[in-house]
């Protein structure tokens, strides 16, 4: 049986992400003073299990620089060294070059780092400082041994291949550190049965005696309980010994040799195939797992309630029939659930990344600045939680560039020095809210109103500021090019940002908005659905075709009162709904429908990104959930389409885009952007 180590790999460079997450977070606990012995601990076995992996792999480099990380940190644990801010800085720039080497493996190079030099050198002078602070004790052990050569007794267990180790790998990293191979014994592959998958043979090797013994046996941390290992120091001084093996073994050639070989043995390599993206996995919770095949068993038992009533025609076949179709119906809704469920993930995926960067950006300025972080437990769809990261990050960045003041102006306002950013996300209805919350300077609105005016953005030409809403002064923000920045930095600036922001959580289907108030603060609030896969849609009919809308996306539907709408210039057409008026669009003029308009028109009003927008359709159909279908797969995105998806009798609707319909009539609208004024 051959093993896929490429697949292998792979789940190394996963484990290798979470243990990246746990190094950060217990050495920025170590550095605000929180960190006890089990999260030293924590934070070793983390940079252990790199260490090992990485040298499993094959990623030589990575392993032998985690090795200096390794190494402080197991006299920090020890106690032969203190924290310091310094160090915790330095492990800190060394977690990020880990990341750099693991991002090279991952896109397929060998796991380097263009800092990885400059970092290792810092390591290892402080490794160094740490050396001469060690004990006599273990100084006076070394001075009696040294210049003895070492020997080595390598065994390993006949089944420590079926785990993906391979002895070679370890007798090439021996031979990286002068250890040459001085027998190879295979006397247990004639006492057995021969098994190609359990290993029979075991080496004996000999070095010479400058080599460090930690640096021995860290080779074999990754086989500890696969192999025996004696490594001592021979007594007298001794020529090399020579093999004694009439027939070298080509492996013996190949591990004893300066630099590491291919096997002599194995036959050359065909040129390596072009390398496939990676393969992506989701961790998922064993209770997810077994609840999804509780529910497979429950359709099962269903079909096999159904299948017994087939060819039967007893009177109570109809009452057995209906039981048996609502169970199946009960069961698969359950089974739905579950399956969406196992993409469900946790945000703190996207929240762990946050305490570094406040941490860097807030020194980069000069700013004090705690966060905050509060339902990091709350689950959403794995595809929204990849996409809604850099937007998080855009957001946070600007609340601590422009939002938090510089601890002067905030004691001048009578604040705290130190400034509060606050994370929090949570569950409301079908939706995931995020928000993000400083108490900061908060916006202002007339500074933001005389940028737009300064910048002649369309919504300010021949209007006052009276005539907008707080929330629309504030979406300002979200204009392309929008800066109140006095100067451009590398973190903002420029007015590039807000605007890719908001439109990434429209294409999620979200919405975002903004509550401020002056000098105490500011909280941007995103609404996100919890899946893309499956919506709660309404059906509706114009002409001969059926749409989907969104159901998070209506917020009422009415008869249609032609006396209502009122006709401006440029054909744009508005209704007049109670205290408010919306531009309306007819979807049958919209989209080129087919067919004769239903009799009585109604009016479904739409909302998003606090816009609201009247769509005329010919009919209300039922409510459904639909299965979202992408079009951009085998077609092109389509205006005013997010998709399409199959009903029950196997018809083909398409799913509206309302973010775009309402962004598209806006942009057409000009004036009446404003107008629309909830």
């Amino acid at each position: 049986m051959e093993l896929d180590m490429d697949r292998f790999r792979q789940i190394f460079l996963q484990e290798c992400a979470e243990n990246l997450e746990v190094l950060e977070a217990e050495l920025l606990a170590l550095e605000a003073g929180l960190a006890d012995d089990d999260s030293i601990n924590k934070v070793f076995r983390a940079a252990h299990s790199i260490k090992g992996g990485a040298g499993t792999f094959g990623l030589s480099e990575m392993s032998r620089f985690t090795h200096h990380l390794e190494t402080l940190l197991d006299e920090l644990r020890s106690g032969q060294r203190q924290s310091t801010p310094a160090l915790v800085a330095l492990m800190l720039k060394a977690t990020d070059v880990i990341a750099q080497m693991r991002s090279d493996a991952e896109a397929g190079g060998n796991g380097s780092s263009p800092n990885a030099e400059d970092i290792s050198q810092q390591l290892q002078a402080a490794l160094g400082k740490g050396e001469a602070a060690l004990p006599d004790t273990a100084v006076a052990t070394t001075a009696t041994t040294e210049g003895a050569d070492w020997q080595l007794e390598f065994v390993p267990h006949a089944d420590m291949l079926a785990s993906g180790n391979d002895p070679v790998r370890l007798l090439r990293e021996l031979a990286e550190l002068g250890m040459q191979v001085k027998q190879c014994n295979f006397g247990r592959l004639y006492d057995a049965d021969y098994d190609p998958q359990l290993c029979y043979l075991s080496w004996s090797l000999t070095g010479p005696g400058d080599i460090d013994e930690s640096e021995i046996l860290e080779i074999f941390d990754w086989v500890e309980g696969e192999c025996d290992v004696n490594l001592s120091r021979q007594t007298t001084a001794s020529p090399a010994p020579v093999l004694t093996d009439a027939e070298p073994l080509a492996v013996t050639a190949a591990v004893s040799s300066a630099q590491p070989q291919p096997v002599a043995s194995e036959p050359p390599k065909a040129a390596a195939p072009a390398r496939s993206a990676p393969e992506q996995s989701i961790r998922i919770d064993i209770r997810k797992i077994d609840q999804l095949i509780n529910l497979v068993g429950e359709l099962v038992i269903t079909q096999s309630m159904l299948a017994s009533l087939e060819g039967t025609d007893g009177e109570d076949t109809q009452e057995r029939l209906a039981r048996g179709l609502s169970l199946l119906k009960s069961n698969t809704k359950a089974l739905q659930e579950s399956v969406l469920g196992i993409r469900m993930l946790p945000i703190s995926f996207a929240f762990n990344r946050f305490p570094r960067l406040v941490r860097d950006i807030s020194q980069q300025l000069g700013k004090d600045v705690t966060l905050k972080m509060v339902g990091e437990h709350t689950e959403l769809d794995k595809t929204v939680l990849e996409r809604i990261g850099d937007p998080l990050v855009h957001m946070v960045r600007n609340a601590l560039d422009h939002g938090i003041e510089m601890p002067d102006a905030r004691r001048n306002n009578g604040k705290d020095a130190g400034g509060t950013l606050t994370l929090s996300a949570c569950h409301e209805g079908g939706n995931v809210v995020i928000d993000i919350e400083d108490d900061g300077a908060g916006l202002d609105k007339q500074k933001l109103w005389n940028k737009a005016v300064e910048k002649d953005l369309a919504i300010t030409r021949d209007r006052r500021i009276d005539e907008f809403s707080d929330a629309q002064i504030y979406d300002l923000i979200f204009a392309p090019g929008f800066s109140t920045a006095a100067a451009v930095s590398d973190l903002s600036g420029r007015g590039v940002g807000m605007d890719v922001v908001k439109r990434n959580i429209s294409d999620l289907g979200g919405s975002v908005e903004i509550t401020s108030k002056l000098g105490k603060g500011t909280r941007f609030r995103i609404r996100l659905p919890l899946t893309m896969a499956i919506l709660d849609g309404q059906l509706v009919a114009v002409g001969e075709e059926l749409f989907v809308i969104p159901l998070i996306n209506i917020v009422e539907s009415l008869k249609l009162d032609t006396d209502c709408l009122i006709k401006a210039g440029g054909g744009v057409v508005f209704y007049q709904l109670r205290q408010q008026t919306l531009p309306v669009v007819w979807l049958s003029e919209l989209l080129g429908t087919r067919g004769e308009p239903g009799p009585i028109p109604l009016l479904c009003v739409v909302e998003a990104a606090g816009r609201k927008l009247g769509l005329v359709v010919d009919a209300l159909l039922a409510q459904q959930q639909v299965v979202i279908k992408s079009l951009e797969q085998n077609f092109r995105r389509l205006p005013g389409i997010s998709g399409a998806t199959i009903l029950g009798d196997g018809q083909v609707c398409l799913i509206l885009d309302v973010p775009g319909l309402v962004a598209r009539r806006m942009a057409q609208g000009g004036k009446a952007d404003a107008v629309t004024a909830a």
